[in-house]
């Protein structure tokens, strides 16, 4: 098998679906006050499963509490079973805005006795470091994960390694900034439609651009044979915006999702999940549209909310989809497209990582209306 193929990245495709044209809710306003009068909170869960351990839906998962400054240390006794997955989840000072993302270490460094998991948590735990001491919300994704990553070097307390990035910053005024480098990623689905799908950033197949901390003795190496680990700038994410609205759902993965669910199978997830747990309803002339009481069935405290049960949810099909066989998912199709010689198919064992957001327009509950 190719070296490219294994399932340890290289040092530092996923085909994904663009669709805009979803259709409108009714605006409670035309007016220009209105719009900007609406105010918004971010309910977040996220879920994780290592590559060579079950998933449990039970332990493997963080509720985000907004008074909570962030969920983990980057210690690794208290990091939670993500393998070289990390995640974050901060509040922004008290602004009412949020911070949320992923980071995925790259396995490569393996070979010099060096676990990428520890770039990945750490700089992760920088990032909402950052994000909570931040004085306004008057901060972007890029800076965040510049700052996290200008930390790790500073402190240089650990002994190298690399990692994706995807970090995220939601307003309450329901503006989302979020840089991406890498193939984590991220998808906006609006009225049970993929309204917004990131692009991954690679040099090569199953070579993502990545932050790194290349130790000294990687350098000279490097030096006196030539190649050598990669190392990527924060100046070099993709950065997009986008206007949220009530009933949006943004999930931030890592490639462990990606390379064995297409975008369509995590629309189908997540519409499933909010069918059934009544936040979207379904019908008329406006199509899909969030629930009066989306507030209410996100805003529970013991992760029984609509957001915790599509963070669990999108893991273990990834998590089944990975382990399967004999269903072909996209990093296997890809594979199959660029190396015909190569015998693969099944799914990509790997570390998979979710974090999940669904935007509730503040103070919009109503009183049920008949059956949802």
């Amino acid at each position: 098998m190719s070296p490219a193929l294994t399932s340890v990245r290289a040092f530092s495709t996923k085909a994904v679906d663009h669709n805009n044209s979803a259709p409108r809710s009714p605006a409670p306003s035309t007016t220009a006050d209105a719009v900007a009068s609406k105010k918004f909170t971010y309910r977040i869960s996220a879920a994780y499963s290592a590559k060579q351990k079950r998933f449990s839906p039970t332990t493997n998962v963080f509720h985000y509490n907004p008074y909570n400054r962030v969920h983990h240390t980057a210690k690794r006794k208290s990091r939670p079973d993500a393998g070289q997955d990390a995640f974050f989840v901060s509040r922004i000072n008290d602004t009412g805005a949020v911070a949320a993302g992923v980071a995925d270490g790259v396995g490569g460094y393996i070979e010099s006795g060096i676990d990428s998991a520890d770039f990945s948590h750490t700089l992760c735990e920088h990032i909402a470091t950052a994000a909570h001491q931040s004085p306004t919300d008057n901060i972007n994704a890029k800076h965040l994960m510049s700052i996290g990553y200008r930390r790790i070097l500073e402190e240089d307390a650990i002994a190298g390694g690399a990692s994706t990035a995807c970090v995220g910053v939601a307003k309450v005024d329901g503006q989302l900034n979020v840089a991406n480098l890498g193939d984590s990623g991220f998808l906006i689905i609006r009225q049970g439609k993929v309204h917004h799908a990131s692009s991954p950033q690679t040099h090569d197949f199953n070579t993502p651009y990545q932050l790194a901390m290349i130790p000294k003795k990687l350098l000279v190496q490097s030096k006196q044979y030539g190649g050598g680990p990669l190392s990527d700038q924060p100046s070099d994410a993709s950065v997009s915006s986008h206007s949220l609205r009530s009933g949006d759902v943004v999930v931030f993965a890592t490639d462990g999702v990606w390379d064995n669910l297409s975008s369509q199978e995590i629309l189908r997830v997540v519409s499933d999940e909010m069918v059934t747990g009544k936040g979207w309803i379904i019908g008329g002339e406006a199509g899909t549209v969030p629930s009066p009481q989306l507030e209410s069935l996100t805003s529970s405290t013991e992760g029984q909310g609509l957001q915790a049960a599509i963070a669990k949810a999108m893991v273990a099909r990834a998590k089944s989809a990975s382990i399967n066989t004999k269903v072909d998912g996209p990093f296997a199709k890809e594979v199959q497209k660029r190396f015909p010689s190569e015998n693969f198919h099944g799914g990509k064992k790997d570390d998979i990582c979710v974090v999940c957001m669904v935007v509730v327009e503040i103070g919009t509950d109503q009183p049920p209306r008949g059956k949802l």
